[in-house]
């Protein structure tokens, strides 16, 4: 049995190593690009630390909403009861903007990523939103 030197180089031409990289570089490129039909698969509003008896919703709170999404790089739409109220770059998976409701009762959160014609999807979470009073890094929220 022989012993592996590890420190020492292969033997390979130049241009085969340039080509290699190349063919990796351009296979990477047409996946990024590629126009993989971009979608929204979930949506989530995170509430903090707000608090009711009710719901943890209130006006003139602000709350951050999360689209998850699987494209990295295409805008994604915020809606709030079928009204945009915000767009985001994705960081990664996830695309966050802040959301302050202005009104009390059901709101539909939806986010979109637009992908095609016909082939988007929307995924929403309801929520219920009370009266708000903003008490600096919460919220206290009454009435639903």
């Amino acid at each position: 049995m022989g012993t592996i030197d590890r420190n020492r180089r292969a033997a390979t031409p130049r241009g085969v190593l340039l080509t290699a990289a190349t063919t990796t570089l351009a296979a990477s490129a047409v996946l990024l690009c590629a126009p993989a039909g971009a979608t929204a698969t979930q949506v989530g509003v995170d509430p903090g630390i707000s608090f009711g008896s009710a719901t943890n919703y209130g006006t003139g709170c602000t709350y951050m909403v999360n689209g998850y999404v699987d494209d990295p790089t295409t805008p994604v739409v915020f809606y709030d009861n079928g009204i945009p109220f915000a767009w985001a770059r994705p960081s990664g998976r996830i695309a966050e903007v802040r959301w302050t409701p202005r009104t009390q009762g059901p709101h539909r959160l939806q986010v979109v990523q637009h992908s095609g014609p016909g082939e988007d999807v929307f995924p929403y979470v309801d929520v219920h939103v009370g009266q708000g009073v903003n008490a600096g890094s919460g919220c206290n929220v009454f009435g639903g």
